[in-house]
Order: structure tokens, then C-alpha cells, then sequence
């Protein structure tokens, strides 16, 4: 399946966006990065083609330009080019890839995703901290742009910018992410819950619908991933305020519905395929029977159509008009990942069956595979989207893939040796980005324990001229000498005012960790088996 969709991009879409399978042929959708390039990109790892792997590294390097006049979605630009570019960067070396000294804090694809993010933060230069839903890669946002951001797309960053901070030593990409993330918090209703569209400027609710989906999903997504691809208890603590008042206000017979944020009073009783997400993040936190029950409920909707609808009537137990269609998504596919990681539950398998048949047989073309325009019928839809390769095959090879490198349960690793030391890499443990963009905590554990080893030396530093210069204060008063100057150079600082400025800037380090797995490394089973978090003592 893999194979025929890639192959066809390449052969008749290719430098565009989007393959188009109905006409064979290609268009842009997200910013012409030729964006199924790009999110293909760590699958073929993950399916073992190493030389394709090197190949497409190459031809990213020479041919990706984000000093373009287009105007681009933060969001996708984020989840799909962003987090694209640094799972590849962190798996290069296993695919092959001879990468420079100092990698995984450097290398040319970090440097590519460092490149693109800087591209958007423009857009979260607003008075609420939290950011515009498009940016213009040459000329930052533009004077007319909506201010009105859905609140999936102003709390999903945290993963890629933290990590982005973290590989290169700058902190302003998570800083940004997590003053986005801290305006949602303080903006959720007094009952809990969190709208679906936001005012960046004011602050205020343009749409008061609450729930799990469209619009909504992937920030409580990031608020738990973050937690456990940074060891962040605070973060932890939000989601699981939010879960009580999800489950108080939206769940009913172990389905989710839409309500009105600040009554609870059901809006629209719908399921929609993106909330398929749900069960999968429910396994993360440990809550596998509740997350089995609503995956059940999914399934029987996957079951009568062959595909997920986008919208789904609960009480009337059948679509939505115009919104019948079944795009290829992967979120229910990744929640049977999940859970069959936690369970090892055969029906699990059965759900991966019945897409791999339903696939072939409804969207399979001669180029690629077609949206379905409408699941009654199995009308097709010109258009192949990149998650289709990024994230619906990759969670299928998964599921029936228990081998595979992604699933490491930390017996194995990889040493690196780097100028600064040795760093234990792919031990396990991999954090998805939401587009299914594998990221390696390891590799920011070991950025950041180089910046902290740094900043011990700047402490010897500062002491160092800090006796020197009471020193030369002791010289002055007693000899009337001039004042004493620390040596110029290279590695030095330039004077003793800056060692203040630098030590305030210095983040503060945190002498006992928050969170902890017993008996096991943090990048061993942390993700996929339920081990989440204990305190430390």
C-alpha cells in the first residue's frame, strides 16, 4: 500500500504538495514544500529502506526553500514539516545517514525544521501570546489576517518547539508554545472545558461547542505527549483536570458529544472520525478500559461503512449530511496501535484487517489511493493527503509490525559518541507528534544535559573573575590602580556586568526530577505500556 501511493507521488506529483490519484498529477495544498516528501519521509525508515531514506535526505537539502512568498497554516506547517524534518534529523543515523559532529544537537535537517520554525513565530507575536492561524513566510503575518485560531491550533506545539528548543540550546520555541498552551488554561470555562475557536487578540470565544474533535483534539493530545516527552508534571495536571470535565459534561454510554462550554448543555451529538484519537490517549494515561469501550463503540461505526464518516449522527446511528466523506484518516488505526501495545487484544487486529481490505478495495487506484467523497456509496475524491503516508500506513505497519525498532522496550540502544561525550539513543519509548512523527526523548535529554554541563562551566567561570575582579577591587583601593578588565577572547565574557546578565538568563535546574519510571531508564516503555507516571518518592 506504502509502495503504490509513494511511488505514484513521486512518478506524477512530485515537487508539488499533493498527489492528485483521479488525474494523476499533483497540486500544492500547505505551502509547496512538496510536503508528501517530507512526511513519507520516516516511514520508510520504519519499513526498512534505508537507501530510499538517504536519497529523499539529499534531495530535501536541495530542493526545500521556506524563503517563500506563500502563506502558509502554522499548524500543518508545524505537525507536518517541523516534526517531519526533526524525527528524520533524529533517525538519520540509524537510517545510514553520516551525520556531522555534535549530531543530534546539529545536523542539516535540525537545521531545515529550525529554519521553517522560525517562519512562524511572527504569528504568535500577539497581545494573548497565543498565535494566528497563518503566516506569510516572507513577510510574517498579514494586516488582514483573521485573528479567530481554532484552539487545536494554538495548543499543539509544544512537542516540536520543545524539542526544537531543546536539540539547538534556544529557548524561545518553547517558551512560545507554552505561553500559547497557558493562555488555553487560564481561558477554559468555569466548568472546565475549552471552546473550539478563540479570538488570539481579545482572548474571547468566537465558538463555545466543547469537545474532543475537530478543532479541539490534538491540544489535549500535547498536553499529555508533552508530559511525558518532557517528565512535565504540570502539564499532566492540566489534562487530568480536563479529563473530569470531559467526562462529567461530554461522555455519554462511553461516547463523546459536543456541548456548550460554559453550561455543559449537549450541542451536537455527534462522533467525529478525528475524536478516533481518543481511545489511544486514554491508554497513554493507563485508563485502557475505558479507552477499549469507546474503541468498541468506533469500531461498529468502521464496521457499518467501511471507513469512518466525518460526522456521525449517535442517536440517529448514521452520517451526517455533507459530511459522509472518509479522507483515509489514521486515528482510529492509531488508537488500535496503542491499545493492542497495552492489551495485546486480538480484536485489535481485526480492526487493522477490516482497513488494510477496505482500503485496497474502495480507494485504490491506478495512482495512489482516493479520498472517499462519500462512504454510502464509495464515490472517490481527487486527492491523496501526505498524512495518508505519514500516519494511516505507518500505525498499520505498527499494529502488525510488533518488531519493528519503534516498539523498543529499552533492551537495546544505540551509543553516540559526540565531542561533548556519550549519548544513549533509540532505546525506546518514542513520542508521535500528531502527525505520527516519531521523536526520540532520549535525544533531548542528551542536548540538554550538554547545555547544563555548559552552564556548570560558565558557573566556574563567573567564580573565576569574580575573585580576580574583588581582587583588582582590593588592588584599587590600596594602590590606586585602574580598574581591572577581564581578558578579551574567544570563550570569555566581555565584562563583569554581562556575568549578571547571563546567570539571570541561566533556566534554573531542577534537583530532584518530577516524574519517574521504576526500575527503567525514562526512554524505556514510557509511551506505549502504561507506565506513566510515579512521584519520585
Amino acid at each position: 500500500m506504502f509502495y503504490h501511493a509513494y511511488d505514484s507521488y513521486l512518478e506524477n506529483a512530485f515537487p508539488y504538495d499533493e498527489l492528485r490519484p483521479l488525474t494523476c498529477d499533483g497540486h500544492d495544498t500547505w505551502g509547496s514544500f512538496s510536503l508528501t516528501l517530507i512526511d513519507a519521509l520516516d516511514t520508510l525508515l520504519i519499513l526498512g529502506n534505508v537507501s530510499e531514506f538517504q536519497r529523499v535526505v539529499e534531495v530535501l537539502q536541495d530542493n526545500v526553500d521556506f524563503d517563500i512568498d506563500v502563506n502558509a497554516s502554522v499548524f500543518e506547517t508545524n505537525i507536518r514539516v517541523v516534526g517531519g524534518l526533526l524525527s528524520a534529523h533524529l533517525l538519520s543515523k540509524k537510517a545510514g545517514v553520516e551525520v556531522e559532529a555534535g549530531w543530534p544537537c546539529s545536523g542539516p535537517l535540525l537545521r531545515m525544521a529550525e529554519e521553517a520554525a522560525r517562519k512562524l513565530l511572527p504569528a504568535f507575536q500577539t497581545p494573548t501570546g497565543m498565535p494566528y492561524g497563518t503566516v506569510n513566510l516572507l513577510h510574517g503575518v498579514n494586516p488582514g489576517e483573521t485573528p479567530v485560531t481554532c484552539t487545536a491550533g494554538i495548543g499543539t506545539f509544544i512537542v516540536e518547539f520543545a524539542t526544537l528548543s531543546s536539540l539547538t540550546g534556544d529557548p524561545v520555541f518553547e517558551d512560545v508554545a507554552r505561553a500559547a498552551l497557558m493562555r488555553l488554561w487560564e481561558s477554559r470555562s468555569d466548568i472546565g472545558l475549552v471552546g473550539n475557536h478563540i479570538d488570539v487578540l481579545t482572548g474571547k470565544w468566537v465558538a463555545q461547542d466543547a469537545g474532543i474533535g475537530a478543532g479541539v483534539d490534538s491540544y489535549f493530545e500535547y498536553l499529555v505527549k508533552g508530559a511525558i516527552l518532557l517528565q512535565d508534571k504540570k502539564l499532566m495536571a492540566m489534562f487530568l483536570e480536563y479529563n473530569k470535565a470531559i467526562r462529567n459534561y461530554t461522555r455519554f454510554d462511553d461516547w463523546y458529544l459536543w456541548v456548550q462550554m460554559y453550561k455543559g448543555t449537549v450541542s451536537m451529538p455527534v462522533f467525529q472520525s478525528l475524536e478516533a484519537y481518543w481511545p489511544g490517549l486514554q491508554s497513554l494515561i493507563g485508563d485502557i478500559d475505558n479507552a477499549m469501550r469507546t474503541f468498541l463503540n468506533y469500531y461498529t461505526v468502521w464496521k457499518q461503512f467501511g471507513g469512518l464518516p466525518e460526522f456521525y449522527n449517535i442517536p440517529q446511528g448514521y452520517t451526517v449530511e455533507k459530511r459522509e466523506g472518509y479522507p483515509l484518516r489514521p486515528e482510529l488505526i492509531e488508537s488500535a496501535m496503542y491499545l493492542y501495545r497495552a492489551t495485546g487484544d486480538p480484536t485489535l487486529l481485526e480492526l487493522g484487517r477490516d482497513a488494510v481490505e477496505s482500503i485496497e478495495k474502495i480507494s485504490k487506484v491506478e495512482c495512489g489511493f482516493a479520498t472517499i467523497k462519500d462512504l454510502r456509496d464509495h464515490k472517490l475524491d481527487n486527492r491523496m493527503e501526505s498524512f495518508f503516508l505519514a500516519e494511516t500506513v505507518k500505525y498499520l505497519y505498527l499494529l502488525f509490525d510488533p518488531d519493528n525498532f519503534i516498539h523498543n522496550n529499552g533492551s537495546t540502544f544505540d551509543a553516540v559518541i559526540t565531542p561533548y561525550g556519550e549519548c544513549i539513543l533509540g532505546a525506546g519509548g518514542y513520542i508521535f507528534n500528531t502527525e505520527a512523527h516519531p521523536i526520540d526523548p532520549a535525544a533531548l535529554h542528551c542536548c540538554r544535559r550538554l547545555k547544563e554541563e555548559q552552564w556548570e562551566v560558565e558557573d566556574l567561570m563567573r567564580e573565576f573573575y569574580s575573585l580576580k575582579r574583588n581582587r583588582s577591587r582590593f588592588q584599587k583601593t590600596t594602590m590606586s590602580s585602574g580598574p581591572w578588565e577581564p581578558p578579551a577572547g574567544p570563550g570569555t565574557f566581555s565584562s563583569p556586568e554581562n556575568h549578571d546578565e547571563t546567570r539571570e538568563k541561566k533556566p534554573a535546574k531542577q534537583k530532584i526530577p518530577l516524574l519517574s519510571c521504576p526500575s527503567q531508564p525514562f526512554t524505556s516503555k514510557l509511551a506505549l505500556l502504561g507506565q506513566v507516571f510515579l512521584d519520585s518518592s
